[in-house]
């Protein structure tokens, strides 16, 4: 194959998707050092480490989970950044909220800015949902779990944030009663959240 057709088709690669990395053209047969030229020419950005995109493209609201999923593939979405996709919180989070497992490799990532949580395996599998954001799979818990994991971590997120996403939830209706509850009760936080739901009903 021609020097000039892998050039154009990593191009069309790039252009064709939201971020890339090398890993992405190596799928393809191409070599990945192309990346690092075209973005020394000025033809791609890079956008992060190993993170590369077409320029001025227009970015959706959520892309820096985009972003996000390639580094971080095994980490959920999680907190803030949870109750910000499900539209259930007035805050704007400056960096985005993972979960991964207390035993896994915590991933070296500078931008976006990122804040982990570590939580247990059966923690980290309850409540995952898949949603493709750009044409990329984000992987993001719930309305019911990313509520009751506000509570449990609300040393991190500050009650009030729990609160206002339990209201915000309930009143527009992203969960029922059965299943705060059975997340609850799995991430042990039932005596904590208990008084606030029985003020729901």
């Amino acid at each position: 194959m021609k020097e000039e057709s892998k050039r154009e088709q990593v191009i069309d690669l790039v252009r064709g998707q939201s971020v890339i990395r090398p890993r992405d053209l190596k799928e393809h047969g191409l070599p990945k050092d192309y990346l690092y030229i075209l973005a020394q020419e000025g033809v791609i950005e890079r956008i992060g480490r190993g993170l590369y995109q077409w320029p001025n493209k227009d970015l959706g609201r959520h892309h820096s989970l985009v972003e996000i999923s390639k580094l971080a593939p095994k980490a959920v979405v999680a907190l803030l950044s949870a109750l910000n996709y499900h539209n259930m919180t007035t805050q704007n989070p400056h960096q985005i909220w993972l979960a991964i497992d207390r035993k896994a490799w915590r991933p070296e990532i500078s931008y976006p800015p990122v804040r982990f949580v570590t939580m247990s395996a059966e923690s980290l599998h309850l409540g995952v949902e898949t949603h493709s954001i750009e044409g990329v799979s984000i992987k993001v818990f719930n309305p019911a779990k990313t509520v009751v994991d506000c509570f449990k971590y609300r040393g991190k997120v500050g009650l009030d944030v729990a609160l206002e996403a339990l209201r915000e939830g309930w009143s527009a209706r992203k969960f029922t009663m059965d299943e705060l509850q059975n997340c609850a009760k799995i991430c042990r936080v039932q005596k904590v959240m208990q008084p606030y739901l029985e003020s729901l009903v």
